[in-house]
């Protein structure tokens, strides 16, 4: 693949990780009804950490949602979540001011904290 540019790099390089990510997480609850599941006790089971994956689904869902309504705000998450990037890294990569990113990844994570939690505030 040839780069533009390093901001091009780190776009790239956040949508893949984005896919990686959620692909093993769908893998795994795939398997998670069997596959190579193995047998625990009880007070195993208590000390194994809680997985994250279909949190990791959930966002992903949400995040498809929000690019619907505001392509712009779910780069921001993908590039700063994802990549890894800064403020001015993600401000770099789409060509917008630090503090449209910054406007942006606040509203972003409101809109995604609204859509995960499932809550229906249009009855008030």
């Amino acid at each position: 693949m040839r780069w533009q540019n390093r901001a091009h790099f780190f776009a790239v390089s956040a949508q893949l990780m984005r896919r990686i990510l959620i692909d093993m997480a769908r893998s795994r609850h795939y398997l998670k009804r069997g596959g190579e599941a193995q047998q625990v006790s009880l007070e195993e089971a208590l000390e194994v950490p809680i997985e994250r994956e279909a949190d990791l689904v959930a966002l992903d869902d949400a995040l498809n949602s929000l690019a619907a309504v505001d392509p712009r705000k779910a780069q921001v998450v993908e590039l700063r979540y994802f990549g890894g990037l800064s403020v001015e890294e993600t401000a770099e990569v789409l060509k917008v001011a630090p503090n449209t990113v910054l406007r942006d990844w606040r509203l972003a994570k409101l809109w995604l904290l609204h859509e995960l939690s499932g809550e229906n505030h249009d009855d008030a």
